[in-house]
This record gives C-alpha cells, sequence and structure tokens, in this order.
C-alpha cells in the first residue's frame, strides 16, 4: 500500500513539473517581447535638404554718438564763462567756454606792436638804415608772436568743431580748470559735445563673415523704445583687426537722425543680409542641448535607430536655427518630436499623421 502511494505521487509531480517546463519558455518569450516594445519610442520625422537661404546677421548692439568730444584748454586756468548748459544745441564755430584772456590780450598787444615796428623797419630797410638781418629779426619775432597769440586764442575760446548737442558741464563761471580726468570716459573736460545727426551702432561679426561685408552695404536697425519702427542704416566703416579673444571683427554703421529720435546708450537689434548660400533650416525645438555644456545635437532616424549628430548653430530665424555639421550630407530624416528621450542607438517607430 506504501509502494502504491509513493508511486502515485511521484506520477503527479512528474506530471506538474512538465507542465511548468513546458510553459516557462512561452512565458520568457512573452516577457522579453513585451520589453522590446516598451523600449521603441515613437517619433515624427522630416526630410533635410540644403536649401537656398539669405545669410541675414542680426546683432544686438548700442546706439551711440557719431562724434564726442571733450573740450578743454591745454593748460590750467579760471573760467571767464561758460556759454552753455546740458542740452544744448550748439552750431560749427558757436563759442562755448571762455577762459581768462589776461594772457592772450597781452599777447595781442604786444603783436600789435611788433607789427608796427616791422612796417617801420620796412621802410627804413629800404634806405639803408637798418641792417637786413636786424629786420629778419624783428619779422621772425613777429610770425612767432602771431603762432603764440593763435595758440592762445584756441586756449582761450573754446569754439565747437562741429554742430551737436551739450551732454556734460563740469564746471562753472569763475571756477578753476585742472586738466585732471572728470568726465565718465576718464578725460579732462570743461564740457562734453556729442553729434547726434547722425549716430552709430558698433556690431561685432564672426571673422567669417569678413568677406561678405562692405562699406556702403545696407542695414535695418529697431528699438524696443519705437516697436515697429525700423531705422535705416549703411555700413561706412569696417574695423582691420579681429580679435583674438571672441574671433570677431567691428562694422560701424552710421544711421540718419534728423528728428533726434534715436540717443546714445539706446538698446538696438541690427540686421544685415550679406548674401545667399545653402544652408540647413531646422526646427528649432528638433535641436537638443548637452546637459552642462554648450554641446548642441540632433537625432536623426537611420534604419528604425536613432542617431546623434552634434551640430553647430549657424544663426536664428524666429523658431527655427541654421546649423551646421560634417556629418549631415542631406537626404537625412531628422526627428522633430519624441526625440528628447531619445539615446543614441534607440530603437525608434516613425509615426505618420
Amino acid at each position: 500500500m506504501k509502494t502504491i502511494k509513493i508511486t502515485l505521487m511521484a506520477a503527479v509531480l512528474g506530471t506538474a513539473i512538465t507542465s511548468c517546463d513546458m510553459k516557462l519558455p512561452g512565458a520568457a518569450a512573452t516577457e522579453t517581447t513585451s520589453i522590446v516594445e516598451e523600449k521603441v519610442q515613437p517619433v515624427k520625422v522630416m526630410d533635410l535638404a540644403y536649401r537656398n537661404t539669405a545669410i541675414e546677421q542680426m546683432i544686438t548692439s548700442t546706439v551711440v554718438a557719431f562724434e564726442e568730444t571733450h573740450l578743454s584748454p591745454a593748460l590750467q586756468g579760471r573760467i571767464r564763462s561758460v556759454k552753455v548748459e546740458v542740452n544744448d544745441h550748439v552750431k560749427k564755430g558757436q563759442l562755448i567756454v571762455e577762459m581768462d584772456r589776461t594772457q592772450l590780450d597781452q599777447t595781442r598787444l604786444q603783436y600789435e606792436q611788433l607789427k608796427t615796428d616791422l612796417a617801420r623797419m620796412d621802410t627804413l630797410l629800404q634806405y639803408g638804415s637798418i641792417t637786413e638781418q636786424a629786420h629778419d629779426q624783428l619779422k621772425s619775432q613777429v610770425e612767432t608772436t602771431e603762432l603764440i597769440m593763435k595758440n592762445l586764442e584756441e586756449n582761450t575760446l573754446l569754439r565747437a568743431p562741429y554742430a551737436g548737442i551739450i551732454s556734460g558741464k563740469y564746471f562753472n563761471d569763475g571756477e578753476l580748470f585742472s586738466p585732471t580726468p572728470n568726465t565718465p570716459s576718464g578725460k579732462a573736460a570743461l564740457v562734453s559735445l556729442i553729434q547726434v545727426n547722425p549716430v552709430k551702432v558698433m556690431v561685432n561679426l564672426s571673422e567669417r563673415y569678413l568677406p561678405l561685408v562692405n562699406k556702403g552695404m545696407k542695414a535695418t536697425v529697431t528699438t524696443d523704445v519705437y516697436p515697429g519702427e525700423v531705422f535705416k542704416g549703411t555700413v561706412f566703416r569696417i574695423h582691420p583687426t579681429i580679435s583674438v579673444a571672441t574671433r570677431t571683427f567691428v562694422a560701424e554703421v552710421t544711421i540718419p537722425n534728423k528728428n533726434e529720435k534715436l540717443h546714445p546708450g539706446m538698446f538696438a537689434r541690427v540686421s544685415l543680409k550679406l548674401g545667399e548660400t545653402d544652408a540647413l533650416i531646422v526646427p528649432s525645438i528638433a535641436v537638443m542641448q548637452q546637459s552642462g555644456t554648450n554641446e548642441r545635437y540632433v537625432m536623426l532616424h537611420e534604419n528604425g535607430t536613432a542617431k546623434r549628430v552634434t551640430v553647430q548653430i549657424v544663426n536664428r530665424h524666429d523658431d527655427q536655427l541654421e546649423i551646421s555639421s560634417s556629418e549631415i550630407q542631406g537626404g537625412e530624416q531628422l526627428i522633430f518630436a519624441g526625440q528628447t528621450k531619445l539615446e543614441n542607438g534607440d530603437p525608434v517607430n516613425v509615426v505618420v499623421d
């Protein structure tokens, strides 16, 4: 009886083990397939192709005066009269500051006296009453005194070198001027004068654009102060050197400012059209940035998998970016939706709307 029970139990156990063995392979296969299916990421793609695109650079800059001059005499002296105030408009040649005239008046009297003496000596020289050497010495003295007088005039009567606006006044009547730095730019001055018609902006451009920028090239300028208003500018000067630190060069753009709407210090956006080229334009959402670095990359669809490709941003066009990469030849498929969680080599499933 005991033998029959043992045999029966062995048979039951064997059947159970056989049943388990038969189910395990199928269950394992189903589980593996489920895991693989979970890793396949649905994505949307678009064809990449080079197309003819305008080379347009949008640069932020600051409006500056076309000219800025800090007026001061060459020597220390007492100020007789400052004839302008900040924001006064002045004409070219207008008297702005008058310094103490004592030395100038003395020199002018001396000059007039020497001229009179020279005229007399001209007559005496004709009659042979004096030597030609004495005449020449007095003539030289007259010329030297005239030069001194003109120099004193320039440093006593300070005039505007061009039409502009007084942007700074640093002394008042009766004060003693000392040629020490006293302006925001670190220069010594009695008053500061700026020319605001026209004004200009300084734009920094990548060295690769140097062959494309020419004197006379047109530019457009916009500001936040006058939204929707576009100011026309012209490239009038290109600096000959390239910054070693930034690999950029400076181009100066002049802007007519008859109504004086633009003021020095105002924020500006400058747009320059530098020609046309074949370029890769992609949605900005398709370009990602490696965390903790400045590296930018895109994901391409290649034979059912995602391929990571490093790119460089060349330009921005609203919600699109112009990119470049030696790994992109054109004709590839760019993943522009569902790419944020992808790693290089991940399987993907292209979804069509």
